[in-house]
């Protein structure tokens, strides 16, 4: 048989095949590379939206309390002084500082019930953070109906 094929010993066989898959490591090692990179990139862009994500809900829950405050400083006025402004604005400390909080209150005529004077309010307050239109921009806005 190797009278037949001369050039086809073994070492020869085995030199050529080496030479031929010479280029598949390199192509496999890019294209792990590629993903690889790719991969992390996209890792990247999760943890950074899940990072402004849970930052825009602390400001939400933030705006909410501020509202919240809002509410409750115009119940104290119209029960306390039977009378509230129709729209206050009001700075706030601690952590709500930086929010601007309008307070708007209308009240509605007098009514009797089981021989009771009844005066009723609506409080409207909204609290606001930001440029509006922008990303970080965050308002909350919440109404009470209360009588005294």
């Amino acid at each position: 048989m190797s009278a037949m094929f001369p050039e086809r010993n073994i070492s020869n066989v085995i030199q050529r095949a080496g030479q031929a898959q010479r280029g598949f490591a390199i192509v496999a090692a890019i294209f792990l590379v590629v993903v690889l990179a790719a991969l992390g990139a996209f890792m990247l862009t999760f943890s950074s939206v899940q990072h402004i994500t849970s930052a825009q809900d602390v400001q939400g829950t933030r705006a909410y309390q501020a509202a919240r405050t809002g509410i409750e400083w115009g119940a104290y006025q119209a029960l306390r002084n039977s009378t509230c402004s129709p729209s206050t604005t009001l700075t706030a400390g601690g952590t709500q500082a930086g929010f601007s909080i309008v307070v708007q209150c209308n009240s509605f005529p007098s009514t009797t019930e089981g021989g009771n004077t009844v005066n009723m309010y609506q409080i409207i307050s909204t609290a606001s953070q930001g440029t509006l239109g922008s990303a970080t921009y965050v308002e909350r806005q919440l109404q009470a109906t209360l009588g005294k």
